[in-house]
C-alpha cells in the first residue's frame, strides 16, 4: 500500500534529567537522537523567546506573528495578519502544523492552549508550530485559506479540529503546501507566488473540501486496495519482560530503602505516531501499583511525595496526566480517552537505573495494544468436534461411510505475485502462517481443515470459493487490513466481513469476532458487509472474512509479527469455526439466522 516516511515529532531520551550527558556511553534501547522531549506546559504563559532575526532580512523587514483566535466547541481558529511580500509553507505532522515564513521577522513567542483544538503556539525566529492533540492529515483535522479584509490588508486563516477536513484551500496565494509524513490519494494545490504587492480579490469563504470515496476493484476488501510503499515507522517497544506470562505486571517495589523527603519530577514524555510513552522516574523504595479504570491508568506510589500538578492535551494517546496526594499515596492519573483493561491499551515495565539511583516506571501507551502472552498449553488445544452425516457427494469418497469429519475450507488471502498489504509485515506471508496453525487446531480436534494454498502461491479470486466441494460446511478467508498513512492512527483492530451468500454467514461472522476479540484482547470493529468480495458472494457454504489487524499501524503491526499473537488469532478462529460447526451454523445445519449488519456491527 502507498505509505510516506513519518517525521517523528518528538522522541523519548529515557536516562534521568540529569545525567543525559553519560548516556551516550552506554546502550540503551530507548535514547533517540532526536533533541530531548520538553516537558509539559503547566499553566497558559506567554513567554518571549529570545532568538536573533535571520541576518539575511533587511532591517526594514515585516514582522510576522501574534495571530487573533478564536473558538467554537472544538474549532480553534488562527488568523495572521500577511504583510505584503511574505510567502510561507504549511507542513502538516503527526502533532500539529508548521509554518515556515520567508520574507517577514517573526515574533517569538510561547503561549499555551490557544483553544480546544491548539494546545501550544511556539514562534522562532524561523518558523511557527502549532501543536494539535490529533494527528493532521493532508486534509484531515485543519484547513487553510487566505482572505482580503475591507481594510485591503490580507489575512491568512488557520482553522483546526478532529472533524475537520480541506487541508490547503484554493484560496491560498502566498502559500506551499509541504507533505512532511503523511500522505493522500490526490495531490494537493501548492502556490509558490508572494503576497501581491497590493491586494485586490475578494474574500472567499471557508467551504469544507469533501472526501471522496474510494473505488474498489470488484471483490476485494478496501484494505486490499494498498499496495507496499514507505509509510508510518513502527513505534519503539520495551524489551522482553521477565514475567512473559502477565500481560501487565501491576504492582511491585523500586529495590532500596525509602529516603526521607525523596519528591517525584513531573512524567517524561516521548511520542511517536501511535504511541505516547511516559516515563516516571521513582526514587529507591517506592512501591508501585497500577489500576486500569475506564478511559485511563491510575498509577499509586508509596514512598514519594509531589507537588499537585497537571498537564492537558499531551498528545493522541494522552489526553491529560494529574498527580494528586491521597493520604500517603500520591496518585498519578493517565486519561487516554480509550478503554484500559489488564490485556489491552497499555505496556509497562519497570527498568534499573542508567545511572544515579533512580528506576524507571515505563508506561507505554496505545488504544492498539494487545495480549501479546504466551497461551498456556490447555489453551492451545481445541475440543473435540463430532462427525456429520456423510452427504451424497462425500458418502462416495469415505467408501459410504455414514459419518464423516465435518469438512472446512481455510483460505489464506492473497499468495504469489500478489503480497496483499504491505507494511510492517507482508500480508500474504502472516496470512498462510496464521491458517497453517488453524489448520492444525482444527485436525487435532477431528475436522478436515482443507487449504486454498499451503505454500506462497497465486490463486484467482474466483478459483478459492470453488475449492469448497459438495461436503463443506465453512469457508473462512483470512486477511490482514490496512489503511492509506493519514488515516492509519485512526484504524486498528479486528473486523470480520460477510456477505448475504447464505443465510448463516452473519452467524458465522459473529462467532469468530467474537472468539479472536476474546482470545487477543484486541479492539473489536465489528462485523462489515458494506461490500461485495468475490470470495464470499461465490461460496455456496456459511462464509466469512476475518481481518486480523492493520499492518499500517505502527502498534497492530508490530502485534502481527508477534508468535504469540497469531497463536491466539489462530485459537480464536479455530475456536469460532468449533462454535459454528456444533451449534448448526454449517451448510447442513439447522442454525437460526440472527440479524447483523454492516459497519459499526
Amino acid at each position: 500500500m502507498l505509505r510516506s516516511v513519518i517525521l517523528l515529532s518528538s522522541f523519548l531520551v529515557m536516562a534521568t534529567p540529569h545525567t543525559l550527558a553519560q548516556t551516550n556511553a552506554q546502550p540503551d534501547p530507548f535514547q533517540r537522537s532526536a533533541p530531548t522531549q520538553n516537558t509539559p506546559v503547566l499553566q497558559t504563559t506567554q513567554t518571549p523567546v529570545a532568538q536573533a532575526a535571520p541576518p539575511s532580512l533587511p532591517a526594514q523587514a515585516p514582522s510576522f506573528g501574534s495571530p487573533r483566535t478564536s473558538s467554537d466547541s472544538s474549532t480553534t481558529r488562527v488568523v495572521f495578519d500577511l504583510p505584503t511580500g511574505v510567502a510561507y509553507t504549511l507542513t502538516p505532522t503527526f502533532t500539529g502544523l508548521r509554518l515556515d515564513v520567508r520574507g517577514a521577522r517573526i515574533t517569538p513567542a510561547v503561549t499555551a492552549r490557544l483553544g480546544p483544538s491548539v494546545t501550544e503556539y511556539r514562534a522562532t525566529s524561523t518558523n511557527v508550530l502549532l501543536s494539535t492533540p490529533f494527528p493532521l492529515a493532508l486534509s484531515d483535522g485543519w484547513r487553510a485559506s487566505e482572505a482580503t479584509l475591507a481594510s485591503g490588508s490580507r489575512v491568512l486563516i488557520l482553522e483546526f479540529g478532529p472533524t475537520l477536513s480541506g487541508g490547503a484551500g484554493p484560496t491560498l496565494k502566498a502559500g506551499t503546501l509541504k507533505v512532511a509524513g503523511v500522505a493522500a490519494p490526490a495531490p494537493a494545490p501548492a502556490v509558490t507566488a508572494v503576497a501581491p504587492v497590493t491586494a485586490s480579490a475578494k474574500p472567499q469563504p471557508l467551504v469544507p473540501v469533501a472526501k471522496q470515496p474510494t473505488n474498489l476493484p470488484a471483490g476485494l476488501p478496501p484494505g486490499d486496495t494498498l499496495t507496499s510503499g514507505q509509510g508510518l515507522p513502527a513505534a519503539p517497544i520495551l524489551p522482553s519482560a521477565p514475567d512473559q506470562n502477565t500481560p501487565n505486571v501491576t504492582a511491585g517495589r523500586v529495590p532500596g530503602s525509602v529516603q526521607a523527603g525523596a519528591t517525584l519530577a513531573q512524567p517524561r514524555l516521548g511520542k511517536n505516531p501511535g504511541q505516547t510513552r511516559v516515563v516516571l522516574d521513582l526514587p529507591p523504595g517506592t512501591g508501585y501499583r497500577i489500576v486500569p479504570s475506564g478511559l485511563s491508568l491510575r498509577v499509586e506510589l508509596t514512598g514519594v511525595t509531589a507537588a499537585p500538578q497537571e498537564s492537558t492535551d499531551v498528545s493522541p494517546e494522552l489526553r491529560s496526566w494529574r498527580y494528586s496526594q491521597e493520604g500517603g499515596t500520591l496518585v498519578a492519573t493517565l486519561v487516554t480517552g480509550t478503554p484500559m483493561s489488564m490485556r489491552r491499551g497499555w505496556h509497562v515495565q519497570l527498568l534499573p537505573p542508567l545511572a544515579g539511583d533512580r528506576s524507571r516506571l515505563v508506561l507505554d501507551l496505545s488504544p492498539a495494544y494487545a495480549d501479546l502472552t504466551p497461551l498456556p498449553a490447555a489453551q492451545r488445544q481445541i475440543a473435540a468436534v463430532p462427525p456429520v452425516p456423510a452427504t451424497r457427494g462425500t458418502a462416495m469418497l469415505a467408501l459410504s461411510a455414514s459419518y464423516v469429519q465435518p469438512r472446512v475450507v481455510i483460505d489464506p488471502g492473497h499468495g504469489g505475485k500478489d503480497p496483499g498489504a504491505v507494511g510492517i509485515i507482508v500480508e500474504k506471508e502472516v496470512n498462510l502462517e496464521i491458517a497453517r496453525r488453524v489448520q492444525t487446531l482444527l485436525r487435532a480436534a477431528g475436522v478436515d481443515a482443507v487449504l486454498t494454498r499451503a505454500n506462497d502461491t497465486f490463486i484467482p479470486l474466483e478459483g478459492r470459493p470453488a475449492i469448497a466441494s459438495p461436503g463443506t460446511q465453512l469457508f473462512v478467508s483470512i486477511h490482514v487490513n490496512s489503511t492509506e498513512p493519514y488515516a492509519a492512527l485512526r484504524n486498528y483492530g479486528i473486523e470480520t466481513w460477510w456477505n448475504p451468500n447464505h443465510p448463516l454467514s452473519s452467524n458465522l461472522a459473529q462467532v469468530l469476532q467474537d472468539n479472536m476479540v476474546e482470545m487477543t484482547g484486541a479492539v473489536s470493529r465489528g462485523l462489515k458487509n458494506r461490500t461485495s468480495l468475490s470470495v464470499l458472494r461465490n461460496s455456496r457454504v456459511p462464509a466469512a472474512l476475518v481481518e486480523v489487524g492493520f499492518t499500517s499501524h505502527p502498534i497492530e503491526g508490530q502485534n502481527l509479527l508477534d508468535s504469540n499473537y497469531l497463536d491466539r488469532l489462530a485459537v480464536g478462529i479455530a475456536r469460532g469455526i468449533r462454535q459454528a460447526l456444533v451449534t448448526g451454523i454449517t451448510a447442513s445445519g439447522s442454525g437460526t439466522p440472527v440479524a447483523a449488519g454492516g459497519a459499526g456491527k
